[in-house]
């Protein structure tokens, strides 16, 4: 009489299945949760250099022109002791602050007319995100007023 063996419980290939299938989501799924943990942090260092930046825009509109009076793009400071033209730290770490003024008539196809009466004024914020530089860049115009 023969006897036949009964084939119950597991072999090693079916666990060794088990262990790459179950590998295979976890490695999927820790990756999507550092891209958006990555993704998070990068808006967060991006919306920080824009409230800077807008910061640094309500404070140009603020002072006026008068601040900005007879400065331009090769002046080293304006009438408020600001750095103008070169990057400078801000309060929060990690950020560089460049301001650079720019008279109307300095703009291409506006050199015939009036200087010292509109200026462009930019700021960039400047950051590292991943090893790389990283800015946001906003402008606004003043005017002399009358």
């Amino acid at each position: 009489m023969k006897i036949l063996k009964k084939e119950n419980g597991y072999t090693g290939v079916d666990a060794s299945i088990a262990i790459v299938v179950i590998f295979i989501f976890v490695s999927i799924i820790a990756n999507l949760i550092y891209a958006s943990n990555s993704r998070a942090k990068e808006i967060e260092y991006k919306s920080k250099a824009t409230e800077i930046a807008v910061s640094a825009i309500e404070e140009v509109k603020e002072n006026g022109f008068k601040a900005y009076d007879n400065v331009n793009s090769s002046s080293e400071t304006d009438t408020m002791g600001n750095t103008l033209g070169k990057s400078v730290e801000t309060d929060q770490k990690g950020f560089y602050k460049t301001i650079t003024v720019t008279d109307y008539t300095d703009i291409p196809k506006n050199s015939d007319k009036i200087s010292n009466l509109v200026k462009k004024v930019t700021v960039k914020i400047e950051y590292m995100f991943k090893g790389k530089t990283q800015s946001v860049e906003l402008s606004t115009i003043i005017s002399k007023e009358n």
